[in-house]
């Protein structure tokens, strides 16, 4: 597709949002769905929620998510590859993606609290600003995701705790899934850290698992750290995998990956920056890496 064709669609999609918004619910409501677990049962999903707190960053490149334009150019060519089942997004992107038609048959969840802006005071105080139960449902999609940071140090942690349990309580009632991300964090000189030793993920995984009237629903999205195989002992619900913002090559990333695929629980990848901006530029092949991983 020529860029005078890409920039004609991308012009088309604001067009309707000032000509005809209520278009978005009429592609939502037309578009092909996809049962959450494919026959395999394992599961491919491109995660794209990260500016909406206002994490743009990727590497070395402060505002590389900034650019909404190339950011739709790499989620669709993402989103085309073979094995990719579905897309973690914001609602924004779910409804630009929804008006360009990508997202047809895909395996959709939609990111529930995005309140806790990345350098924010207010940061572990994490409330949901972004998709609740009734619009994942009314919107059709598979489920909703909340990043659940568990700071000691910081009393905003109760009311993310609080939250996660009434968005896990919602979507059950729904009977729709409830994809936690669980952090042990704490403030490091002003910075918000994640402590990603095995020790750390085992806490915040039994903290979050035990959230809500009834883990039925319940997912996790989880780092990958030294030690998964004991990481993965401490549960067994449904697992996936995050990618995170790379910080190792991607042979070295790639491989950590293919060993805790192989782990008991672990059903696929979500993963974001690291497919969407590789080294390389490069997404389709590091899509389709990272899709053979998975199956």
């Amino acid at each position: 597709m020529s860029d005078t064709t890409l920039a004609r669609r991308y012009a088309d999609i604001t067009e309707t949002r000032v000509r005809n918004p209520a278009a978005v619910r009429e592609a939502a409501a037309a578009r092909t769905t996809a049962p959450l677990v494919p026959a395999d049962g394992r599961l491919m999903i491109i995660a794209c929620d990260h500016p909406a707190r206002g994490a743009n960053g990727v590497g070395g490149r402060p505002l590389a998510m900034g650019n909404r334009v190339d950011l739709l150019d790499r989620l669709q060519t993402a989103l085309a590859r073979p094995g990719v089942d579905g897309l973690l997004g914001s609602a924004d992107i779910i409804e630009d993606l929804l008006l360009l038609g990508a997202l047809e048959g895909k395996v959709v969840f939609g990111s529930m609290n995005r309140g806790g802006l990345q350098g924010a005071t207010f940061e572990l105080d994490d409330r949901m600003t972004g998709y609740d139960a009734r619009g994942i449902e009314e919107m059709r999609l598979n489920g909703g995701k909340t990043l659940t940071r568990v700071a000691l140090d910081d009393p905003g942690t109760l009311n993310t705790l609080t939250a996660t349990a009434e968005a896990i309580n919602d979507l059950s009632d729904r009977g729709l899934t409830a994809m936690v991300e669980p952090f042990w964090s704490s403030r490091t000189g002003g910075k918000v850290v994640n402590d990603l030793s095995a020790d750390a993920v085992i806490k915040s995984v039994g903290v979050c698992s035990a959230l809500g009237r009834t883990s039925a629903y319940t997912w996790l999205k989880l780092p990958v750290v030294p030690d998964m195989d004991r990481v993965m002992d401490s549960t067994v619900l449904p697992t996936l995998l995050l990618g995170g913002d790379p910080e190792t090559t991607p042979e070295e990333t790639y491989a950590s990956w293919q060993h805790a695929l192989a782990l008991p629980s672990v059903r696929g990848l979500v993963v974001g920056r690291t497919l969407l901006y590789p080294g390389d530029d490069d997404v389709a092949t590091a899509v389709d890496t990272a899709a053979a991983l998975v199956r």
